[in-house]
């Protein structure tokens, strides 16, 4: 019966010992996602936030610069209409790297709709419709005023993400350390019982 009891105790601890090693494998599988998830946002956060507010600053810029060329009286209708075209190729130098990044819906009908303006400036500057074509640059900057928006939102966002992971990745780490000592301490528990069960006493001399 004895016996029995020593061999349902290592049974017992073997089985803790192995639910232990189960958990710390699971979760060092999670924590592993968890660090690829949170190096994929840190990456979106530069690709598509970061360079893309750097493409919006330069869209702005050459907007601003349009919107300034068409209300200027004392330039001819000749050079408003050079500058400006030549002005809109560097934006359309732009709108391939734009497009390339990862576009919400709603940041897609906003750049949708900014490249619709920049068309609509190409041809009112070519009937040299200056008016209107500063009245089309506001438009466009208000939508890169959206865009930029979005930029910032989805950025926090992403930070917001990632920031949960990294939490989540602590606790995790905190999780395996104390299953590494309820590991240890079984360890020690299966070491003792079989110390115990090598040990002999000595029988006492016979008398006979």
């Amino acid at each position: 019966m004895k016996d029995l009891k020593k061999y349902s105790n290592k049974t017992k601890a073997a089985f803790i010992l192995l639910v232990v090693m189960l958990i710390i494998i699971v979760s060092n599988f999670n924590t592993l996602e968890n660090s690829k998830n949170v190096n994929e946002n840190i990456n979106a956060i530069y690709k598509d936030r970061l360079v893309v507010a750097h493409y919006i600053f330069q869209y702005s810029k050459e907007i601003h610069f349009i919107k300034t060329e068409a209300e200027q009286l004392h330039l001819s209708d000749t050079i408003k209409k050079n500058e400006i075209t030549t002005t809109l190729k560097v934006i359309h130098s732009i709108d391939d790297l734009y497009s390339k990044t990862v576009l919400t819906p709603k940041e897609k009908t906003y750049f949708e709709a900014f490249l619709n303006s920049c068309e609509t400036i190409r041809l009112q500057s070519q009937n040299n419709n200056w008016k209107q074509v500063s009245q089309s640059g506001a438009e466009a900057l208000r939508t890169l005023e959206l865009l930029s928006e979005i930029q910032i939102t989805e950025g926090k966002a992403k930070l917001k993400a990632a920031n949960e992971m990294y939490i989540g990745n602590n606790s995790l780490g905190q999780l395996q350390i104390a299953l590494l000592i309820i590991l240890g301490g079984i360890t020690f528990y299966l070491l003792i019982i079989k110390k115990k069960k090598t040990i002999r006493i000595p029988e006492p001399p016979s008398l006979n």
